[in-house]
């Protein structure tokens, strides 16, 4: 395992608790957040990976929009949280720079690539091309702007060690052409925050 996936996956185990009880009520207070899903909701049609799940709290949400939804996320102390919270769900451990090793018709990575380094990135979209049905459905959530922050504190005062890459929506669109896929559409929410919709094509 690479050092910044090691790191990712100790800082997220630390803080796995924390992270829960800091974003409980995110979805509830962001409404256009919940838009964005709602339509992810509407138009996917089939089973789909929500990758980078974190505590489940947003597969959770999209069960109760009737997708059929499974989780999947780098760090166990994460996953474990999400199977307590959610025993009816289905949740793995994984890592997106490997192949999902599951064909979806959608797959959702909601700011869970702002980890992941810029070389890495076109590996990460391969693998959700290949992972996608025919015309299937990616939708990424991420921060906007065009820096690399290393975090060393996070929720709940605790220790991390995780980059946080931010991107012009732009630039994660042409890594997403070069991946083969179709953008159909960006959005931006606020001045910090961003959401892509592509469909999977022809490489």
């Amino acid at each position: 395992m690479s050092d910044w996936l090691a790191d990712t996956r100790d800082s997220y185990d630390t803080v796995a608790v924390s992270y829960a009880d800091c974003t409980r009520a995110l979805i509830a207070e962001l409404p256009y957040v919940r838009a964005a899903l709602r339509l992810f909701a509407e138009l996917v049609r089939g089973p789909v990976a929500d990758v980078g799940c974190g505590p489940g709290l947003v597969t959770a949400h999209l069960h109760d929009l009737g997708v059929d939804v499974f989780g999947v996320d780098l760090s166990p102390a994460m996953i474990s949280l999400a199977r307590r919270e959610h025993p009816g769900l289905r949740f793995e451990v994984g890592s997106m720079t490997e192949p999902l090793g599951t064909p979806v018709a959608g797959i959702l990575a909601w700011w869970s690539l702002i980890h992941v380094p810029d070389d890495e990135v076109p590996v990460v979209f391969g693998h959700f091309h290949d992972a996608l049905e025919p015309d299937g459905l990616l939708v990424l959530g991420f921060h906007v702007g065009d820096t690399t922050n290393l975090k060393t504190q996070g929720y709940g005062g605790r220790p991390m060690r995780v980059h946080v890459h931010l991107r012009p929506p732009e630039r994660v669109a042409e890594w997403l052409r070069a991946a083969g896929f179709s953008v159909e559409a960006q959005w931006l929410l606020g001045t910090d925050g961003a959401v892509i919709f592509a469909r999977r094509g022809v490489r």
